[in-house]
């Protein structure tokens, strides 16, 4: 496990640094995708309007700042993400929000399918499901804790709707988009933070 988070965290940007990358790659018409497609640059796209506007909008609440401010050990929060990921979109924004309320956690994003054997350790269902948070104590270098690949409210939109139409698509996507801009990354929040508060205990 620890060579696996060491190659990662080698491998990993920080979120500015990941912006970047995604927005470039767009300029050439790429997605971060090892397999090109026009779904996935359409994705990409979408995800960068997405970003930008979470960036100029997300608030951290009042409660949870001092939350985090309360922390007392220090940490990596290493995130397993790619640029055509919709949750992605919507997620790290929040957790780069949350980041900048804390001096005690520091994020790096790293792209998941040019870091399969570190992926291969935080499935979800069997699935290389993403966004993924890894807690990483930054003393020790161990996991000490992993989130994702979605906050449990939209895990139960999918869920259900899957259930009662046998798939998910574009109403489900939509309706998930909808579900994330009703909730204002407060879901994400209290879920992070509870499994942060848990670590310190």
């Amino acid at each position: 496990m620890k060579n696996s988070v060491a190659k990662a965290l080698f491998n990993s940007h920080s979120y500015p640094e990941y912006r970047k990358l995604v927005s470039d790659l767009l300029f050439e018409g790429k997605s971060t995708d090892n397999e090109q497609s026009e779904n996935m640059l359409h994705y990409t796209t979408l995800n960068e309007t997405r970003m930008n506007r979470l960036d100029k909008t997300m608030k951290i609440s009042g409660e949870n700042i001092l939350k985090l401010q309360s922390l007392k050990k220090e940490y990596i929060w290493l995130v397993l993400a790619e640029g055509w990921c919709a949750d992605g979109a919507q997620l790290i924004p929040v957790f780069n929000k949350m980041v900048n309320e804390s001096d005690k956690i520091e994020l790096k994003i790293v792209l998941r399918d040019e870091n399969e054997d570190f992926m291969n350790q935080f499935l979800t269902n069997n699935s290389k499901a993403i966004p993924k948070l890894v807690i990483i104590d930054k003393e020790t270098g161990n996991v000490c804790g992993s989130w994702g690949p979605r906050p449990k409210g939209a895990i139960d939109l999918i869920k259900n709707y899957k259930e009662k139409f046998g798939i998910v698509d574009e109403i489900a996507k939509a309706d998930l988009q909808m579900w994330y801009l009703h909730d204002k990354g407060i879901s994400t929040q209290n879920e992070v933070i509870d499994l942060m508060l848990n670590q310190e205990q």
